[in-house]
């Protein structure tokens, strides 16, 4: 028997992530061969009038062909991606799988090879500027497990999170989106979290359903060289097939001048990819209602309710601020009182005491009214 919600969400996908319309070209790269989702997802790109092209990728091989990973190998690689990315309008990226930890064993050094390959000319190059995207998960038993649920629950939950009705959302947060515009300071604080910037000029972006699923984020970036203090992230953080915890970072004058975690020497490996990996790209906050606590995908964890994220590496091209990398590591820290509470200011004016809006004209971002 099919499930009615996953018919439902491909239509979401098709029709408002990605606005799909007659002879457009969408393609659909499904890591973990969730072949209903992929299915559905077909025949609603054809009901619309659009042409739908699958790839089908699997996580475990992925790991084989990293380990032996060759810069000539991938830059072949990354050039035929490219030629196809380059003549989509339309991408859905559907990542699924049985093991988030499938690259803890490929070494930095080959993770580095794809990132600055595939990832950089085929995705930061084509598929984001270039096409209409949205990114998705797809759940499975080992979701489940990261979430601490059943996986029946699991499924429930996901499918109230990724069907939300993200369109109500969309015009909740046009406020955010026009007070961050007009700001220039913005300080952070909570336990472990002294934090000074400015995101003068540089534009703030909604996100609400159509990059990514699950959404509900407001994102900029910080001026470059604004960034001064200390920033805790409170909340596990997998980065190439590891997960860090305890990560604490010190900035001056923009640069991270101090970083440790639970494994300090792999985490400054990273931090020293390259010149921009040590400075900000990114800076969001998160408001799905939904999504309460961190399961260890990034995807879910920046959107948590009462949360921000301050990502080092590369920024957007909507959000420029000038700094590039091939690292783009969104870490998360959660503001509400069961983890610890904290503020976020603009300009001096408090907007957000321990995850929730303080100011009317941002109210309508608290959990209760987006449901």
């Amino acid at each position: 028997m099919k499930d009615p919600r996953i018919e439902l969400l491909a239509k979401n996908l098709i029709n408002y992530s990605i606005r799909l319309q007659k002879g457009e070209k969408v393609l659909i790269e499904n890591f973990g061969l969730q072949k209903e989702l992929v299915k559905a997802l077909v025949k609603e790109a054809y009901a619309v009038g659009g042409y739908p092209f699958v790839s089908l990728k699997d996580n475990d091989v992925n790991r084989a062909l990293l380990l032996g990973a060759q810069e000539e190998q991938y830059e072949m690689l990354a050039s035929f991606e490219a030629n196809v990315m380059s003549q989509m309008d339309a991408y859905i990226g559907l990542r699924a799988g049985d093991n988030i930890n499938e690259h803890a064993d490929v070494p930095a050094e080959k993770m580095k090879i794809e990132g600055a390959t595939v990832g950089k000319k085929v995705h930061r190059e084509i598929r984001v500027p270039k096409t209409r995207w949205v990114v998705l998960r797809y759940p499975s038993p080992s979701m489940a497990q990261l979430a601490k649920m059943s996986t029946d629950g699991f499924e429930d939950f996901y499918f109230n999170v990724c069907n939300l009705d993200y369109g109500k959302m969309d015009k909740a947060m046009d406020n955010l989106v026009d007070l961050m515009n007009k700001t220039d300071e913005v300080k952070i604080t909570g336990p472990g979290t002294d934090l000074t910037f400015s995101i003068k000029d540089i534009p703030a972006i909604k996100c609400s359903g159509q990059m990514n699923i699950p959404d509900g984020e407001v994102y900029t970036a910080p001026v470059r060289y604004s960034v001064n203090g200390t920033l805790t992230y409170n909340t596990p953080s997998p980065y190439q097939g590891f997960t860090f915890e305890q990560v604490k970072l010190t900035f001056k004058d923009g640069k991270i001048i101090e970083a440790t975690s639970n494994d300090t020497e792999r985490l400054n490996a990273i931090l020293d990819t390259d010149e921009g990996a040590r400075f900000i790209g990114e800076f969001a906050i998160g408001v799905n209602p939904y999504i309460l606590h961190p399961m260890q995908d990034i995807l879910f964890d920046e959107k948590i309710d009462g949360s921000f994220h301050f990502t080092p590496g590369q920024c957007y091209d909507d959000a420029f601020n000038d700094n590039h990398s091939n690292i783009h590591w969104d870490m998360v820290n959660i503001q509400r009182p069961d983890y610890g509470g904290g503020e976020i200011s603009f300009d001096g004016v408090l907007i957000r005491k321990d995850g929730r809006f303080v100011i009317p004209e941002l109210e309508a971002l608290n959990p209760e009214n987006l449901k």
